[in-house]
């Protein structure tokens, strides 16, 4: 890695130069961002995941910077034109904006006015006009390049062809571009307006009918959403700051007193801004402003992806998997306590009265026979109808009711992992094994479906793509690695998330798993095909096997590690196995014993935090929440009822709640907590069971508005918060409700 990318580096992350060397250099040798974070402390100086992946993510932007400086010093090169202060200034460029600058008078392009002016000969009558000498007549300075021949038949038209010669160079200015640039950042409005005839059709983008906005002031979830319905037809959409400010900044670079030559600049100033540089700089901005926007909303979808893989599992519970339905009936699955399929069924409990005793007898008689200790119902179509179904059973009241969220369910069971999973069973069947091992262990179960379709986030298909699956990717391996996989019972879709392995390496487990019984050991990994030396250091850390004869092997401690433990049991006169979990042994360890020339104190205190725990779960211990029996469905919310919820989905404007009646409300940013927030995530957790009051309810159109205020102070934030629009932007028709632009965001999405 080159120093200057260092020093780079090393200033924007504030962490020093040798850190990021030496995380380069891991990066390099083929170290993946959890095991560098968990198992390379000293060499990092104990840096997170987070400043692991921020070093991983800009050595790739700025290898991508270098990448196109060498292609355009290539092209400069071919052409005869790099001189030293051209090179300089290439290698000098920090970004890639800057870069192009420095590049556009050289790029080859199609003919423009200016090129076809300086085929006419005309451009020594731009220089001329371009020094802005007093003593100079323009008309008779141009009469000299009056030639028919060249297609000149005129003072005029050449002093035009001069003029547009100069608007060029405006135009490719290193300087102007720069000021203008800055210009349309600081200054620079979205306008936003409805395309004539499109009202009805687009009337889900009705808040941006007529708005403008800032762009440095333009939240992301705005942003995405006018440039959507652009997209879509319904919006016209530009940036547009003050013409009058950006021509006086050009005007003030190159305008020269006020000689009849700087009047003629003046002109290619007006027409090098109005024809080309504004366009140009538009479409900067834009771009820039969106990358942002997309930025902030993969950050966003990032944050509750991981809250939503590290919710609560219930654990290792024999399970029933309940799919509700009406018409076609309530898929059942009766799952053991490693989620293997015992039992399926079709019951049909809201198909009349016999259809529902025979239903409940069914019910009775498998949680009987299959010992079953949770059911697990799916929060679609019928899932509140059959829960009041399930708990008029007078089932043993150690058997839990739970609702669980199946979002995404059905794009797993048509999967081809699902189809590899049960080749034989119905996709129905599919999904009801799917709600019930969802319950038992999210991460687990989550990992084997596109996060994108898994109820969280937002405008996650108007964002880069490929920025959003490398940062959803980085969540799941974060989340995987952090939790630990149990290496015989887990799917090759959460293997393949291990660190160093990857899909063949976890196909490759389960088939030799399959083929030669459970691993006893974590060495045994290394008889896997194609497992190697690196592999296995990355990866073995990660993976746990619970039925070890060595204790460790059950524990985050890395086999690297192995004899340091060891060590410090036989220093206590005991043995490995007495030494983990017994805190009175533990409190016995003098760290700085075992430290050595590759093993520092960071290392020997996480080997004595993971003794006193080994193999911990980081996740939280899991909450049964029940939602109120007589609320079931939207007619039955009524303003001013406090209700239990689920936080689904969190975004810039507020929390998605569900209470139960198959459509989520929404709790506004301002109804959230009682002081500031810029982010509900400053407060709140997808999953986190809340209390909310409902404020309003739109029936017809399927809104609820929710506050988890105190009740004295939700009516002073409802009426700051009607006023909040003005603040950020304007539009014609603001709405009465406090919620409605919120609520805008809801369409859109």
């Amino acid at each position: 890695m080159k120093e200057l990318h260092t020093k780079k580096i090393s200033e924007e992350l504030n962490i020093s130069e040798w850190q990021v060397i030496a995380t380069a250099r891991l990066f390099e040798e083929g170290a993946t961002v959890p095991f560098i974070s968990r198992y390379r402390k000293e060499i990092t100086g104990a840096l997170d995941e987070v400043a692991v992946t921020g070093i991983r993510d800009r050595i790739a932007q700025l290898e991508e910077l270098d990448a196109r400086r060498d292609t355009i010093l290539a092209s400069l090169e071919k052409q005869g034109v790099l001189s030293d202060e051209l090179r300089s200034k290439v290698n000098e460029a920090e970004t890639l904006s800057v870069l192009e600058d420095i590049y556009l008078p050289f790029r080859p392009k199609k003919k423009t006015r200016a090129s076809m002016a300086k085929e006419k000969g005309l451009e020594p009558l731009a220089l001329l006009l371009f020094e802005q000498d007093a003593a100079t007549d323009p008309t008779d300075a141009a009469a000299v390049f009056v030639n028919e021949d060249k297609g000149v038949s005129s003072a005029d038209e050449a002093l035009s062809g001069a003029k547009d010669i100069i608007a060029e160079w405006i135009n490719e200015n290193q300087d102007a571009r720069s000021k203008i640039r800055d210009f349309f950042i600081q200054h620079g409005e979205y306008v936003s307006s409805v395309i004539k005839g499109k009202e009805d059709e687009g009337s889900k983008f009705k808040d941006y009918f007529d708005w403008r906005e800032k762009v440095k002031d333009a939240p992301s979830h705005r942003i995405l959403a006018m440039r959507r319905g652009e997209k879509e037809e319904v919006l016209s959409l530009s940036v547009t700051p003050s013409e009058e400010n950006a021509i006086a900044i050009l005007s003030a670079m190159f305008v020269k007193g006020s000689s009849k030559s700087s009047l003629l600049v003046e002109e290619a100033v007006k027409d090098s801004y109005k024809r080309l540089l504004s366009a140009s700089m538009e479409t900067e901005t834009r771009l820039a402003s969106k990358k942002k926007a997309d930025a902030d909303a993969i950050n966003i979808f990032a944050i509750n992806l991981k809250q939503l893989l590290l919710s609560p599992p219930l654990g290792e519970k024999r399970i029933m998997g309940i799919d509700p339905g009406f018409r076609t009936g309530c898929k059942v699955v009766c799952l053991s306590a490693q989620g293997d399929m015992l039992n399926n069924d079709t019951i049909f409990p809201h198909s009349g009265e016999n259809s529902r005793k025979e239903a409940a007898l069914r019910i009775t008689s498998l949680c009987k026979k299959f010992n079953i200790e949770a059911i697990a119902i799916g929060n679609g179509t019928a899932s509140r109808e059959t829960e009041a179904f399930i708990k008029e059973l007078n089932l043993p009241e150690h058997i839990l009711k739970i609702i669980v969220d199946e979002s995404g369910a059905s794009i797993y069971s048509a999967s081809d992992t699902a189809r590899e999973e049960f080749p034989d069973l119905d996709i129905t069947i599919r999904g009801a094994i799917s709600i019930g091992r969802r319950l038992s262990d999210p991460l687990a179960e989550l990992v084997k479906i596109d996060p994108r379709s898994i109820g969280v986030g937002q405008y996650q298909h108007d964002v880069d793509q490929k920025a959003l699956k490398q940062s959803l990717d980085d969540v799941v391996v974060s989340c995987v690695n952090a939790v630990g996989v149990e290496v015989n019972t887990a799917s090759v879709q959460l293997l393949n998330y291990v660190s160093g392995l990857g899909p063949q390496l976890a196909k490759n487990i389960v088939l030799y798993r399959e083929k030669n019984g459970p691993f006893c050991s974590r060495e045994d990994l290394k008889k896997v095909p194609r497992l190697g030396a690196k592999a296995f250091e990355q990866a073995a850390g990660f993976l746990r096997i619970r039925e070890s004869e060595n204790p460790l092997d059950a524990s985050a401690v890395h086999p690297e590690s192995y004899h340091i433990v060891r060590t410090m049991a036989d220093d206590l006169g005991n043995t490995v196995n007495n030494l983990i979990a017994d805190p009175l042994l533990i409190k016995k360890i003098i760290p700085e014993r075992y430290l050595s020339e590759t093993v520092g104190i960071l290392t020997i205190n996480d080997i004595i935090h993971e003794l006193a725990k080994p193999g911990r779960d980081p996740r939280e211990s899991f909450e049964h929440v029940s939602f109120n029996d007589e609320v079931t469905e939207l007619k039955d919310v009524k303003p001013g009822m406090v209700l239990t919820g689920i936080v689904t989905n969190l975004t810039a404007f507020g929390a998605f709640v569900d209470i139960g009646v198959h459509q989520d409300g929404l709790v506004h940013v301002s109804q959230i907590t009682d002081r500031f927030i810029r982010n509900p995530a400053e407060v709140l957790k997808i999953r986190q069971k809340i209390s909310v009051t409902v404020l309003e309810v739109d029936y017809e159109r399927k809104r609820i508005s929710l506050s988890m205020l105190k009740e004295g102070n939700k009516e002073r934030v409802k009426k700051e918060k009607s006023v909040m629009p003005e603040r950020t932007g304007k539009k014609t028709d603001q709405s009465k409700s406090p919620f409605n632009n919120a609520f805008a965001k809801i369409r859109v999405n």
